[in-house]
């Protein structure tokens, strides 16, 4: 068993987090990784106030272990399901792409905040402005990771934070956790893995297919969600590499958002104008592929859309065989990493005097 600062911090067993993913982190899958040890986060940001309320409470009644919920500062509703979330107490309050004014707020009530950050001034930045802990995503992850990779950035940030860090990006396995133990983070943060699980809701079609990709089967574009992100190589995501700008696409995507969400026309445009304006905000045209992002990704989860449906999925997944449960999936990784240090141990001779 390890106890790194990521334990400490989050009292928690086993230094491994489920990253947030909106529509696929369902209250079922954040409590079964709670219950098994790890960190379990409930992405919030395609939900109603409400829905963030009613999730966060579900997750209270299938678990009484820590967990969290993630919310992108820049997008719809990001301020009311922030301010729900504290009126909740929620134990960790993970956030990426913009400015935390809630650390206060939730230290008041004993609750921990983490930045998610890809490049490592932000990672510095998100130390100075209270986070009590910073996710570091390398380039090899789903989404939206930059340019370096998660063996340079994590020793670097290890090096420019004194926090807990947890490294996303390639991480599916005990030889991962080992290496980025010994890189200097303190623990790991997988997506891609905890798709491929029995507990996951994505639909059988798209695990098969992430079951068969190899290490090259991903592609890393911004015309997935008009932020640069890596995405499956189906041949869907490949036609949206080629495609010109999706206007009728982008309408039935804002259109669906703006049902999904429960948001007034006059609100909708609002937000839209707000997240143009902020601090890390949005140009009209990532807004419009977000949109269109967010349509064909639940028609991949849901429905196993083959011709129209993406996933966005890491390289990890050329290193991923099998569908195992939650539960031996952490032990499996826990045993494997306890094993792979205690022989690396061997390999060290100290020099005789």
């Amino acid at each position: 068993m390890f106890k790194t600062r990521m334990t400490e911090l989050f009292g928690i067993k086993h230094p491994i987090m489920l990253a947030g993913m909106n529509w696929i982190t369902e209250p079922e899958l954040v409590s079964t990784v709670c219950n098994a040890g790890g960190l379990g986060i409930f992405a919030t940001a395609s939900c109603t106030p409400e829905e963030t309320r009613q999730n966060i409470r579900k997750i209270r009644e299938l678990t009484d272990k820590p967990f969290g919920i993630n919310q992108i500062l820049i997008g719809p509703g990001a301020q009311e399901n922030i301010q729900v979330a504290i009126e909740e107490k929620a134990p960790v309050i993970n956030y990426s792409l913009g400015k935390p004014w809630f650390v206060e707020q939730v230290h008041s009530y004993g609750g921990k905040v983490l930045g998610t950050t890809a490049i490592a001034r932000h990672a510095v930045r998100a130390a100075q402005l209270g986070c009590d802990a910073v996710v570091i995503t390398g380039h090899e992850a789903a989404a939206h990771g930059a340019d370096a990779t998660s063996l340079v950035l994590i020793p670097i940030v290890a090096r420019q934070v004194k926090i807990p860090i947890i490294a996303a990006g390639g991480f599916y396995d005990g030889r991962g956790l080992a290496a980025a133990l010994v890189l200097g983070a303190d623990g790991i943060s997988m997506g891609s893995r905890f798709m491929l699980t029995k507990e996951s809701n994505i639909h059988d079609k798209f695990k098969q297919l992430c079951l068969q990709a190899t290490e090259q089967d991903t592609l890393y574009s911004d015309r997935f969600d008009g932020m640069p992100g890596r995405a499956l190589k189906t041949e869907a995501s490949e036609a949206m590499m080629k495609s010109g700008f999706p206007l009728v696409e982008a309408v039935q995507g804002a259109l669906e958002i703006k049902r999904l969400l429960k948001l007034s026309l006059w609100k909708f445009i609002g937000l839209s104008f707000q997240m143009m304006r902020a601090e890390e905000g949005s140009p009209l045209w990532v807004q419009a592929r977000q949109a269109v992002s967010a349509r064909r990704s639940m028609k991949a989860i849901y429905e196993g859309d083959m011709e129209e449906g993406i996933l966005f999925a890491g390289q990890d997944c050329g290193g991923i065989s099998d569908l195992p449960s939650v539960e031996e999936l952490i032990d499996r990784i826990i045993t494997e990493a306890e094993e792979i240090l205690e022989a690396t141990k061997k390999l060290v001779h100290p020099q005789k005097k």
